[in-house]
């Protein structure tokens, strides 16, 4: 029944709050405008910072759930809370209900990480808020931070005892960087070409 576990977090992370909550609060598809994004940066953009603070949240939350509390439905393997936090990432990344396009996974991430590990999460938010604080770019440092991931896994396994929990994580880690590298890759472009915007650039929605 493990499969069941994933499939729903999946389906869950699939939700594309962004979306949904630029509709109903500004009657905006947040598709069409700025990144084109249907995460939390570009609906603070377009949307401002109400539908903004609500999709994170809620992108937070469905990964949380996942890894958390769907990962335990039916059982208690210790590798199910990692699948069930990468799947529901990947929900979020290539949505079902969206023809398997999405978002690009960073809040989702945070909220399989908090489900799984606090201190990895503390780690990672910290170095990505050093990164937006000193260059404003949000990309670089969601890009910085997942890559960061699978090292700091390493470190924290290393230094408290490394077991098979560790192993899982740090594979699941692993995973949620390449998505989060592929994800990013208009965004790394954008960055080259100094084309990016930058932390509190607003959209104009006509």
């Amino acid at each position: 029944m493990w499969g069941l576990s994933v499939l729903i977090s999946y389906l869950l992370g699939s939700i594309p709050f962004g979306l949904i909550i630029a509709r109903l609060w500004k009657g905006v598809d947040v598709r069409r405008y700025g990144s084109g994004n249907i995460g939390f940066t570009n609906v603070l953009r377009v949307a401002g910072p109400g539908p903004g603070a609500l999709t994170l949240i809620l992108d937070i939350a469905k990964a949380f759930v996942s890894a958390k509390f769907i990962s335990h439905l039916w059982g208690d393997l210790p590798y199910l809370a990692p699948l069930c936090g990468v799947a529901a990432i990947v929900g979020h990344n290539w949505s079902v209900y969206l023809k398997f396009r999405g978002g690009k996974g960073i809040a989702s991430t945070i909220g399989a990480f908090l489900a799984l590990n606090f201190w990895i999460t503390l780690a990672a938010f910290l170095i990505w808020a050093a990164v937006v604080g000193v260059t404003r770019y949000v990309s670089l440092g969601s890009i910085t931070m997942v890559c960061s991931l699978p090292v700091l896994v390493a470190v924290f396994g290393v230094a408290s005892g490394w077991t098979n929990w560790h192993t899982y994580l740090i594979i699941a880690a692993a995973v949620i960087a390449v998505m989060g590298v592929v994800r990013h890759t208009s965004n790394i472009k954008r960055l080259l070409s100094g084309t990016e915007r930058k932390l509190g650039e607003r959209v104009e929605v006509r």
